[in-house]
């Protein structure tokens, strides 16, 4: 599925209001652009408006970090509603703010980048995976699932041609994570003086399991389990995890914003924190969780102003957890079972978790309209390198064809491998798909070098076969921060920026610096 990732930073030394926004990944070599800009007074003023009627009860003020002049000075122009259709000023305000933050993100080349990557999604007749990264804290708390290009379109996050959620590149390696072929939910029901725990727990354990096992239309749903901890000391919840039999961890129950990723209430005088849970989680293998707790996806604030990394979903992506779902602020007890019975539903027919949050997230607009903010309160964090695959159907894993296999045993396909020319250098056998490059140990091939990105670049690996022949061809791609990959060309070594270019045997390669370690690509038995 195409991915377009876009990332917005404040700038430092240039004024209060000055940031930048560009892509990080885009599906073609052009995409990657990147523009200056200054956050306007008026979206200030409007997310004030926002923050007074719909979360006004949450306690958590956070300012943009932009200058108040002028902000409660000419009254905002709410978009007028379409002839004959009678909303609210609820409704007006959403779609205002809506609409001002889609033209402040994709004013100018952005938006370039964002329809030429829609058409090829379109072109491949599947769906443009977008991810948003916000690297200033005190735009976290906007709520930007509700950006919009026009009056009377759909917001992004219900956009039918394209999947929305959040990320960050500053992340740790994604553990070694197994194919499931049924849901395994961990649910923890922490202390909430609002909540009756049995009664919930009953309530979450139906929401999650309805359906039984097959659909409206025959579909067969993948099996559900769901094993409930009524309010755990820390010590029983990690040790549950530990048995790495949950792909799915669940808490329900009372959230506090501190600096650590918030605190999780288990039992009172009892608290987890997220660093705490991330590293449990990240141990025992979940690939998803969910957290219905207040400001699950908020930042802890100190006088209006936002703790960098401190909302619990940043705090798990960061250090490796795959997908993380939040809440932006509180949300009603029928709005969260609402919202989770779909939810469920779509993970269990086998849907990528940001194709049923999108699902679930519709059914949240259908029941309790537009003018209401709870379809704007889920928030879903995908870590940059997981594509949102939580089960897989048993005859879709049958089917998997391992990387090593020949498709025909009598014309076996030549080997290609990167050959270092230092004296006493490695050599690294190339992989039939991907082969990736970079610093991290969760590399196939490791540069520890300085320069070389935490993801410096891939060799992709295309088969064609004619006859019984299996052609192979090499392509580098690269992915580096600063476009830190040279390839030795007749005019000496030339850089490549973000570019895919074929590779021939015999070519030779550095990554990280024009006078790091120099590579040679190799196919075994070659022609060329």
């Amino acid at each position: 599925m195409p991915s377009l990732n876009l990332a917005i930073a404040r700038l430092i030394n240039t004024g209060n209001n000055s940031f930048a926004i560009w892509v990080v990944k885009a599906p073609y070599p052009s995409g990657y652009v990147l523009r200056d800009c200054v956050w306007p007074v008026e979206l200030t003023q409007v997310w004030q408006e926002w923050q007074q009627m719909f979360a006004g009860h949450s306690g958590i003020n956070i300012s943009t970090g932009s200058s108040q002049r002028s902000v409660n000075q000419a009254p905002m122009n709410l978009v007028s509603p379409p002839s004959g259709q009678a909303t609210g000023y609820g409704s007006r305000l959403m779609q205002y703010l809506g609409i001002n933050l889609w033209r402040w993100v994709f004013e100018g080349p952005i938006l370039g980048s964002l329809e030429r990557s829609r058409g090829m999604a379109m072109g491949q007749n599947t769906r443009l995976r977008f991810r948003l990264e916000i690297r200033d804290p005190d735009l976290i708390a906007l709520p930007w699932e509700i950006m919009q290009r026009e009056p009377g379109q759909p917001a992004m996050s219900l956009s039918p041609d394209l999947l929305f959620s959040r990320t960050t590149s500053e992340v740790e390696p994604l553990p070694d994570l197994h194919t499931d072929q049924a849901l395994k939910i961990l649910l923890v029901l922490g202390y909430d003086q609002n909540l009756q725990l049995q009664k919930e727990a009953a309530i979450l354990e139906q929401t999650l399991l309805n359906g039984g096992q097959v659909g409206s239309y025959g579909q067969r749903y993948a099996p559900c389990s769901v094993k409930t901890l009524l309010q755990p000391t820390p010590q029983e919840l990690i040790q549950e995890l530990e048995t790495k039999v949950y792909n799915v961890f669940f808490y329900a129950g009372h959230g506090l914003p501190a600096p650590d990723g918030g605190l999780l209430v288990l039992r009172p005088g009892m608290n987890l924190n997220g660093i705490e849970l991330a590293q449990v989680l990240n141990r025992s293998a979940v690939k998803l969780a969910v957290f219905n707790a207040c400001w699950g996806a908020q930042p802890a604030a100190i006088n209006h102003q936002a703790i960098p990394a401190s909302s619990l979903a940043e705090v798990l992506i960061r250090h490796g957890v795959p997908a993380v779902l939040g809440m932006r602020d509180e949300i009603a007890d029928h709005e969260s079972h609402s919202f989770i019975q779909v939810f469920a539903k779509a993970l269990r027919s086998r849907k990528s978790i940001d194709e049923a949050v999108a699902e679930a997230r519709q059914e949240l607009l259908t029941l309790y309209k537009y003018n209401q903010p709870a379809w704007t309160l889920p928030v879903l964090y995908l870590h940059p390198d997981f594509e949102g695959e939580l089960i897989k159907d048993v005859e879709e894993g049958v089917t998997e064809i391992p990387e090593t296999a020949m498709p025909f045993l009598n014309s076996p396909a030549p080997v290609a491998c990167l050959r270092s020319l230092s004296p006493g250098g490695r050599t690294w056998l190339l992989r039939n798909g991907v082969t990736r490059i970079g610093r991290t140990k969760d590399n196939d091939i490791v540069l520890p070098e300085p320069y070389v990105s935490k993801r410096h670049a891939e060799i992709l690996c295309r088969n064609t076969f004619t006859g019984t022949t299996n052609l192979r061809t090499y392509y580098l791609q690269d992915f580096s921060t600063y476009g830190t990959t040279w390839c030795l060309g007749a005019n000496g070594w030339q850089q490549i920026l973000r570019e895919e270019v074929p590779l021939k045997s015999g070519m030779q390669l550095k990554f990280g610096s024009s006078r790091s370690e120099t590579w040679e690509f190799i196919i075994e038995d070659s022609q060329t």
